[in-house]
């Protein structure tokens, strides 16, 4: 039997030709496009009406006349200038922190050498199955004491860390970080901060970015504890919108007009920075 030929190479028109998708992935990214929308588009259609037009049977699926008036009325009612504001400084602020401080301590557990290193690791991936429920009453006690109630740092300093951000940042490093420019920056006299600020944050920029994204989504998004240790005079746009909806008879339209204005925020900083979010993770997956 005559060996076999090995393949000719592909032609080079071939190697640098795209991937196009064909009509069934252009028509399942299409559903999944408008399923994605709808909630967005039926908050600005419902923000467009009245509580009686949203009452009717069927309900309406088209914009109403009353769109500016109802953002203005939540706008005034609800304080939402103060709102936001509050609220970008508290996601920024915390998903800041959470990236820095899981950052370090993921670099800690996944290269450095310490006592109790893996009872450490487990305890703080333990608290993960903690509910947060059960935090609320010491957290409100220790705030109380400080006098910190109805104040942004009560609610940014508990959550400047999280174990979900130090176990993300670990795994990563454990992969994408190799011992060997960390034992070569050493035999150069590099501290541990220079060898954190030279070779772990460069490398880490990836997941930093994943991570920085997840953390400010969701510390927009908190209602929980801002609830309880804010009020409405100094209020984040989750508690802002509680008030709202309070009333004998409140307004649907105008607090959706009010959710529709915490939302647009988020929008428009994916919108302007999402490219720059995107390719940093991908460029993080092509060189891992």
């Amino acid at each position: 039997m005559p060996p076999l030929s090995p393949r000719p190479p592909a032609p080079a028109h071939r190697a640098g030709r795209q991937l196009h998708a064909g009509p069934v992935a252009y028509a399942v990214l299409t559903v999944f496009t408008i399923g994605s929308l709808f909630p967005l588009v039926w908050t600005a259609v419902a923000a467009s009406g009245d509580s009686a037009r949203l009452a009717r049977t069927p309900p309406p699926f088209w914009f109403g006349g009353r769109l500016l008036k109802n953002l203005g009325s939540a706008w005034s009612d609800a304080n939402m200038g103060l709102a936001l504001f509050n609220t970008a400084l508290v996601a920024g602020t915390v998903a800041l922190g959470t990236v820095l401080f899981s950052t370090v301590a993921g670099f800690a557990f996944a290269k450095l050498r310490f006592r109790l290193k893996s009872a450490l690791l487990l305890l703080t991936v333990g608290t993960m199955m903690v509910p947060p429920q059960l935090s609320v009453v010491p957290l409100f006690m220790v705030v109380a004491g400080l006098g910190w109630t109805d104040q942004l740092q009560a609610v940014v300093l508990p959550t400047l860390v999280s174990a979900f951000g130090v176990f993300f940042m670990r795994q990563y490093l454990l992969e994408a970080l190799p011992t060997e420019l960390i034992e070569a920056a050493r035999v150069d006299g590099a501290s541990s901060w220079r060898v954190v600020w030279h070779i772990v944050l460069p490398v880490a920029r990836p997941a930093m970015a994943v991570l920085g994204m997840l953390s400010f989504v969701q510390a927009w998004n908190d209602f929980f504890w801002p609830v309880i240790a804010l009020t409405q005079e100094n209020p984040t746009v989750q508690v802002a919108l509680t008030g709202l909806g309070r009333g004998y008879v409140p307004d649907q339209a105008v607090v959706m007009a009010g959710a529709l204005l915490g939302t647009l925020p988020l929008l428009l900083a994916f919108t302007l920075f999402g490219r720059q979010i995107v390719g940093g993770i991908m460029r993080g997956a092509v060189k891992g």
